[in-house]
């Protein structure tokens, strides 16, 4: 099966759909007990989630990269993902509350694969909804992460431990809007 080569893969229900950051303990820890963004968390500053779970693997080392010690699942309502993109421009503008890049997929091993998974960076008005209205709940899976770490260190196949990942129904006029690869 041929994988696009810019398309959104997550976990989703009808309702909500998956996206991972990492944090400092001094973040995550309060978020996860309030299963909210809360302070030291700072609204004013771009935060980039990602629904690709190796792509943040990737990016954060496994939990093992400095500030970036804690992994957590934020399920987030797809209404509030899909007025995200809706409100986006490519990474290289400044002009809109939301950007998106994309970037090469990763697989277990940090490998760059041949197409490409999306990082959304949320500013401004879209930091305050998914603060405030877009977060359902907030999962810390840094002891998960760190068991697959060790298993991959180990050299076991993580196949069968990653999350279940699918493309993402996104509606067509989106998927122009953020340069997604057409189905």
């Amino acid at each position: 099966m041929s994988i696009p080569y810019r398309q959104i893969r997550a976990v989703y229900t009808e309702e909500s759909i998956t996206v991972y950051q990492a944090y400092d303990p001094a973040v995550a820890a309060p978020a996860v007990a309030a299963q909210r963004f809360v302070p030291p968390f700072k609204r004013g500053r771009m935060t980039w989630i990602k629904p690709s779970f190796l792509w943040m693997m990737y990016r954060c080392g496994y939990a093992t990269k400095e500030g970036q010690g804690r992994v957590l699942a934020i399920e987030m309502t797809r209404e509030g993902f899909e007025w995200a993109l809706a409100h986006s421009c490519l990474s290289d503008r400044r002009d809109m509350p939301v950007r998106v890049q994309w970037d090469p997929e990763r697989d277990p091993r940090h490998n760059a694969l041949p197409y490409r998974s999306i990082q959304i960076g949320l500013s401004g008005e879209a930091v305050d909804r998914y603060v405030g209205e877009w977060t359902l709940s907030i999962t810390d899976l840094t002891e998960q992460v760190r068991g697959l770490h060790a298993a991959l260190r180990a050299g076991r196949d993580l196949s069968a431990l990653l999350p279940a990942e699918r493309p993402y129904p996104l509606p067509r006029e989106l998927g122009e809007l953020i340069g997604a690869t057409p189905e």
